[in-house]
């Protein structure tokens, strides 16, 4: 909590001991430790009129965590990580049942749950893109005025786009507090040579309106044409309801992308449905969203996807790593939107094989541990199984190449922990070998002896598969005195197979004693997580509800991870009725949630994407073992 003066942590988001703690821990401890001092200018210093505007504090103080790490530990290299806010935004603004960033909050329930990833994400997304589009100079002296102008003081949005637009009054600019001077102020307010932007109509389409762009591209000779949709991953255009969810929607793009025929970004505000741009006939590929600095979705329209493909296996360097990992994201999101095959996704991805860098390999990797999650946990054995060993014997080399030590640069170590962890958890022989041979030389050793931070999770969760092993981590769990540590054995304990252990961890949690209050909610998502797990969590959540509610409040954060979280890898008809029926049944509460209308919407999403690509995943598959 950021108070002026007096800024507090939990311990897991404050210490950092390089014997137990990850450099995923320190990279968390680092960046929570830049937003609450972010806090000390948005929303100490400036703070918001009225909690619909809570994005300008916990936006900016999201956006400023990337800023304020980079600029003071560059060798954790942030800046390859921002991607992951895009990401999350998309995630839940592609859902009908997402909020605009301002959104009214009168009642005490609708203000706790303003604090969600809209606020947060979203609201960096649009900051970033904002920065982006102005230029760095033209933002950071729009920020440094707003900051001097409002000190002390309350503020609105309108505030925030005077202040970067300098629309300033006669006063001020002679006072000279705020303001440079007029020719300063016509200079920021116009761009692209001389053409007038009105920032406030084109950023209340971000900010006052829901949901995210996709724009689909299209080649006809030397013309890029546009179309800009709302981008829906619950509703297919043939779907009747597709006219309705759609209208009204227009948002002021500031577009970018980059050509084979130079290195210079080119720009272009996109204002109205349709739209074309001139690029010349000679050149041979367009990649739109430079850097994903934009925060829309991009469909490569008429064998658009495939030519992407057809590039990224002939020549990927062309296009940079942020470039490379965000049509690895885009191509997912549209599989599951309806707007591109699986296949098609697959193939592109297909070059991974000759990827060097770890995030567009992270990425292609938690997009198919993504579907593999979902499809483990229904009675598809045989696929569950062809889907595992092609995951594993796609990554086999990038898996065989990783040390179970704490060497190398932030990215490296983070590739090791992902690859490490899933290899263990989709049974692979060698890793599951070293695993518990590490942990038999833990268990020797009393506790003694240090992990390597990165693997010690993946170490904990093979070790916590047979009973003593499971014993003696909860002991050491009770035991230690890290709070890194027993993040990693709780996560461990609860990889468990047999129910009646997790059955055990959410009593624990429950009582509150061995296992603490503060961390239920992470507990039975964690157990959630776990195929053997899901439908235990889920009604342990059910039975417990008043409970939960009365422990945690009814619009709190920990309530929507739980709601969300606990149904978020159903995918059946079945499933989906019965958290309805549950729903139904605490009415007036779940009418009070958002989260339960995510819920819903993810539940769709998931129905509907095994519905639709569970065949062509099986075709593809097999033809892969050929």
């Amino acid at each position: 909590m950021e108070n002026w003066g007096l800024t507090t942590y939990r311990e897991t988001s404050l210490l950092f001991d390089p014997l137990t703690s990850s450099i995923s821990d320190k990279l968390w401890v680092t960046m929570v430790i830049g937003h609450e001092l972010a806090h000390q200018w948005f929303g100490n210093l400036v703070t918001m009129e009225w909690w619909n505007d809570i994005w300008l504090n916990e936006g900016f103080a999201r956006y400023m965590e990337y800023i304020s790490v980079e600029a003071t530990y560059p060798d954790l290299k942030v800046e390859e990580y921002l991607l992951h806010i895009y990401f999350a935004a998309v995630g839940i603004d592609s859902l009908n049942s997402s909020r605009p960033i301002s959104s009214p909050a009168e009642s005490p329930t609708q203000i706790e749950q303003m604090f969600d990833t809209a606020s947060y994400d979203k609201g960096a997304c649009v900051l970033q893109m904002l920065r982006h589009f102005l230029t760095d100079d033209v933002f950071q002296r729009g920020i440094v005025r707003y900051l001097r102008k409002y000190s002390y003081r309350n503020a609105h949005n309108q505030d925030l786009w005077d202040s970067l637009t300098n629309t300033c009054s006669e006063e001020d600019f002679i006072s000279g507090k705020y303001c440079y001077s007029s020719s300063q102020a016509s200079k920021n307010a116009y761009l692209f040579a001389g053409e007038h932007l009105d920032l406030t109509a084109m950023m209340n389409t971000w900010i006052l309106q829901k949901g995210i762009p996709l724009v689909t591209v299209t080649r006809k000779g030397p013309h890029l044409l546009l179309r800009q949709d709302r981008f829906l991953r619950t509703v297919l255009p043939s779907d009747p309801l597709w006219p309705t969810l759609q209208k009204g929607f227009l948002w002021h793009i500031p577009l970018t992308y980059k050509t084979d025929a130079s290195s210079t970004i080119h720009r272009h505000l996109m204002t109205t449905h349709t739209d074309s741009i001139h690029i010349g006939e000679e050149v041979s590929w367009v990649k739109v969203n430079t850097d994903m600095t934009g925060y829309y979705v991009v469909h490569y329209e008429d064998g658009g996807w495939d030519e992407m493909t057809q590039l990224l296996r002939q020549n990927h360097t062309a296009l940079s790593y942020k470039d490379r990992t965000q049509l690895i994201h885009n191509a997912f999101q549209l599989v599951t939107a309806g707007h591109l095959p699986l296949n098609k996704g697959l193939d592109l991805i297909g070059y991974l094989q000759l990827e060097t860098h770890n995030v567009p390999l992270l990425q292609g990797l938690s997009s198919l541990e993504a579907f593999y999650h979902l499809i483990e946990k229904r009675n598809e054995f045989e696929l569950t199984s062809k889907l595992r060993t092609h995951i594993l014997r796609f990554f086999r080399a990038v898996i065989e190449q990783q040390t179970w030590s704490d060497k190398g640069s932030v990215s490296e170590r983070r590739l090791r922990s992902e690859l490490l962890s899933l290899a263990c958890h989709l049974d692979d022989p060698p890793c599951l070998e070293r695993a518990r041979q590490t942990f038999k030389q833990w268990l020797q050793s009393n506790g003694t002896l240090n992990l390597p931070t990165d693997v010690a999770e993946t170490v904990y969760s093979v070790g916590a598969q047979d009973d003593h092993g499971w014993a003696s981590l909860l002991h050491t769990y009770n035991m230690s005195s890290s709070a890194a540590q027993k993040g990693k054995i709780l996560f461990a304990l609860t990889c468990s197979r047999d129910t009646n252990k997790l059955h055990r961890l959410l009593e624990l949690g429950l009582e509150g004693k061995v296992i603490r209050s503060q961390d239920l909610s992470s507990l039975i998502l964690m157990v959630a997580r776990n195929p053997h797990g899901h439908h235990l969590a889920w009604n342990f959540v059910k039975k417990n509800w008043d409970t939960l509610v009365r422990r945690f409040g009814l619009g709190s954060t920990c309530i929507r991870y739980i709601i969300v979280g606990t149904t978020g890898h159903f995918s059946s008809p079945e499933e989906v009725a019965e958290v309805q029926s549950f729903f139904e049944s605490i009415k007036e509460q779940a009418s009070q949630l958002r989260a339960t209308q995510v819920a819903r919407d993810n539940m769709q999403k998931n129905v509907r994407w095994i519905q639709r690509n569970l065949e062509t995943l099986r075709n593809w598959l097999n033809q892969q073992m050929k």
